[in-house]
């Protein structure tokens, strides 16, 4: 009852021989158990009976006592304690080899062990439990992520943060991964044509949106290798940059990032634009974000989370909670902002000045630096 059952599941795959036996018996565990009962049982009122009428012979009524004490003491250590200690340390090994023994005798002992079964049944729906497969080795998705976390040494740690990632993008929206509206990295074609031309040679990013005045005023999305050469002609104009633009595709916030896996596949773009529920533009999502979410422990920043000789931890504000939870394993709140900085600031109803302290969600954090609005770097110094 205590070995693996998704390696004793895998190993009868491969037709373990052992494996499919015990596979097997478990699939009707009602039986094995009134199977495994009825020769405990039989055999310890068996050795009760003998042990009585030994006593009695050899000691009369006063053996009986001391009879009843030391078949105890047996009973306990080597037929319930020993074994069965055994059994949770060694379940797999024990298990294949008692199904050697328990598949015979189950064929020889079904039709006792049927109606042991039908009466228990029956009195179990004359309670209203009713004898059904149920569905406990069916894990949902946090406990899933409660096994990989605690999978140790079996797994290595860069693809136990890869799984977690997979795992969590089904609680997951765009708005968890997105880029602010205000780091948003676009062309705004009122800004002087120099300005747009340096900007186009220098940006880091393939693909940028193009707007006139404010992000919510986008016209389209550009790509640079189409017009990166474009730039270095005499000729170059904003109507240079209107013939290359490819039409904007916008995406609610409330996009589960699974989801949107699938809409950048199916649409064959790269790059959405991410609205709220009254068609203003909060922020911008790409095929980059969604890999990085996946494997984060490659493309994170470095300098996210510094963990300190004293236990503390230095930790970037802009870092977003699901991010933080995942490399330090807490449990801050998702559900309502979704970086460090705009947590505190929600706890705090304002913007705290340096060398504020805390407490956040029982932890005790102080703010290290601020840069005008934006908590930049906290330190996290215990957890009660």
């Amino acid at each position: 009852m205590t070995i693996n059952r998704y390696r004793l599941k895998h190993l009868a795959k491969k037709n373990h021989p052992g494996a499919a036996r015990t596979q097997k018996l478990l699939n009707n565990p009602d039986r094995l158990i009134g199977l495994i009962l009825l020769g405990n049982n039989f055999v310890n009122i068996l050795a009760s009976s003998v042990a009585t009428l030994i006593a009695l012979r050899l000691y009369g009524e006063p053996g009986i006592a001391f009879a009843t004490l030391l078949l105890t003491a047996i009973i306990l250590i080597f037929a319930e304690v020993t074994p069965k200690t055994f059994a949770t340390i060694k379940p797999q090994s024990l298990a294949f080899f008692a199904a050697c023994i328990y598949t015979p005798l189950l064929k020889i002992f079904y039709p006792l062990v049927w109606v042991i079964n039908l009466i228990a049944n029956t009195l179990l729906l004359a309670l209203g439990i009713r004898n059904q497969p149920n569905n406990e080795m069916q894990l949902d998705t946090e406990e899933l992520k409660s096994i990989v976390s605690e999978a140790n040494t079996a797994l290595p740690e860069r693809y136990k943060k890869m799984l977690l990632g997979i795992l969590d993008l089904e609680s997951a929206s765009v708005e968890d991964i997105m880029t602010p509206r205000n780091e948003i990295n676009g062309i705004d074609l009122d800004d002087p044509i120099k300005t747009i031309i340096k900007q186009i040679r220098t940006s880091p990013s393939s693909r940028l949106p193009v707007f006139k005045k404010s992000i919510d005023n986008v016209i389209g999305i550009i790509h640079l290798k189409t017009i990166i050469a474009h730039t270095y002609s005499h000729d170059f104009c904003l109507k240079t940059i209107s013939k290359n633009l490819t039409k904007p595709y916008f995406i609610p916030n409330t996009t589960p990032l699974h989801a949107q896996i699938h809409n950048f596949k199916n649409e064959k773009l790269e790059l959405a634009l991410v609205v709220d529920e009254y068609g203003d533009v909060q922020g911008l999502v790409t095929q980059y974000d969604l890999l990085h979410e996946l494997i984060s422990e490659i493309t994170a920043k470095p300098m996210e989370v510094i963990l300190n000789k004293d236990g503390s931890r230095q930790v970037d504000g802009s870092i977003t909670i699901r991010e933080l939870n995942r490399i330090t394993t807490w449990s801050l709140p998702t559900e309502g902002p979704k970086t460090l900085n705009g947590l505190i600031i929600d706890f705090m109803e304002t913007i705290p000045e340096p060398g504020t302290s805390l407490r956040l969600h029982g932890h005790t954090i102080e703010i290290i630096k601020r840069d005008e609005n934006l908590i930049t770097q906290v330190k996290f110094l215990s957890k009660n």
